[in-house]
């Protein structure tokens, strides 16, 4: 038998299961783990929690104010509801915000940070699926307060706003989604190509800033590991914008260049059950849920894009959907998601980073990743 024939055949039997359902299907999934069931799941389990600032402290401690975790949450479930079409669930996840326009204002995050600055993205939204306008003012509030320079700006930060980037600018990999949703936000809801410019202006400069050259990210320039999240705020940065920058933008090919040499990296990192690590190029790191979801999601985005090639790339993403499933508990709650984590230049600082259950920061790209499934 010749040697191509044998790849042929090899190929062939690799790509279909037992069952005969193709390793890289994205459509149809094992009983229970279906992205409508799952998804279903995880934004009841945010409906019928409070907001998650301290979490479950005893005695509970009221939150000061809504912090980007949420807010990642609150997208991912109005996604799914839109890409479900199911307007009651939509509607719950409005009820929850109408709170913060009246009792609740407190818990409006001020516009003075990269974190806070995106919960602009969740009235955005409610903008862009009700088209009611007081939703569409506090939203642009955030998007236009991250490029303006605040009087008592430091010298860094004015240097960044000369330069044309926003003044929130740090050089953290966690930017890539915090300013890139907000300004994509803005411009779905605008159409002013101010918004989705400037964005991809910022993306720009941090893959030219921290990408390596095998495709992955240092959390920043002073912290010289490949952190899951970090990476996975990026690779989910790149497919969101992608999804949404006009094909005559200048940047969109340096984007495109850096999102296919980051997938191609994690191709070789990943797993064999689906997962990825919680310092994704060191094989005694644990591996981490939220990392995977997101990796996870930028995947079945490319393939559903036509981006990436669905046989490789749809089988990684499957892989990845399938064991992430595993991991949720009883109660709904993913586990094994990496604590917030700030920047060190240290392998034991993330090495030893707590692993907690039930956090927003692994429900949140877990949502996403059930969304992008069923749209």
């Amino acid at each position: 038998m010749h040697t191509n024939t044998l790849t042929i055949l090899f190929f062939t039997l690799f790509t279909f299961s037992v069952s005969g359902q193709s390793n890289y299907n994205l459509k149809k999934f094992p009983e229970g783990k279906m992205p409508q069931e799952i998804g279903m799941r995880i934004a009841e389990k945010f409906l019928n929690t409070s907001h998650s600032q301290y979490g479950n402290t005893k005695p509970p401690k009221p939150p000061k104010q809504i912090t980007y975790p949420d807010v990642c949450t609150w997208l991912g479930g109005m996604w799914f509801a839109e890409a479900t079409k199911n307007n009651k669930l939509f509607s719950r996840f409005e009820d929850r915000f109408h709170p913060l326009l009246n009792e609740d204002k407190n818990l409006i995050p001020k516009p003075n940070h990269v974190d806070n600055n995106v919960f602009g993205a969740v009235p955005l939204e409610l903008y862009l699926q009700t088209g009611k306008q007081k939703y569409l003012q506090l939203g642009l509030k955030y998007a236009d307060t991250q490029w303006i320079l605040p009087k008592d700006a430091k010298p860094e930060e004015e240097n960044w706003a000369n330069k044309g980037y926003s003044w929130q600018t740090r050089i953290w990999i966690d930017d890539m989604f915090m300013i890139t949703a907000i300004q994509a936000q803005a411009y779905r809801v605008t159409d002013d190509s101010k918004y989705i410019d400037r964005a991809a202006k910022e993306m720009v400069l941090y893959l030219d800033e921290i990408q390596l050259d095998n495709g992955l990210f240092y959390h920043s320039p002073e912290a010289h590991f490949s952190w899951g999240r970090g990476n996975g705020w990026m690779a989910v940065g790149m497919a969101e914008i992608l999804r949404i920058l006009p094909k005559k933008n200048p940047n969109r090919e340096r984007i495109m260049e850096g999102y296919h040499k980051m997938m191609s990296a994690l191709l070789k990192y990943q797993e064999e059950d689906g997962m990825w690590r919680q310092i994704i190029d060191d094989e005694e790191a644990w591996k981490e849920t939220s990392a995977t979801a997101m990796f996870t999601y930028a995947m079945i985005t490319g393939v559903k894009e036509g981006w990436l090639n669905k046989k490789i790339y749809g089988t990684a993403a499957r892989k990845g959907w399938l064991a992430l499933t595993d991991y949720i508990n009883a109660d709904d709650e993913l586990t094994e998601v990496c604590a917030g984590t700030n920047i060190m230049n240290s392998r034991e600082h993330y090495m030893n980073r707590p692993r907690i259950v039930g956090d927003l920061h692994g429900q949140a790209p877990l949502l996403w990743c059930a969304t992008a499934l069923v749209r």
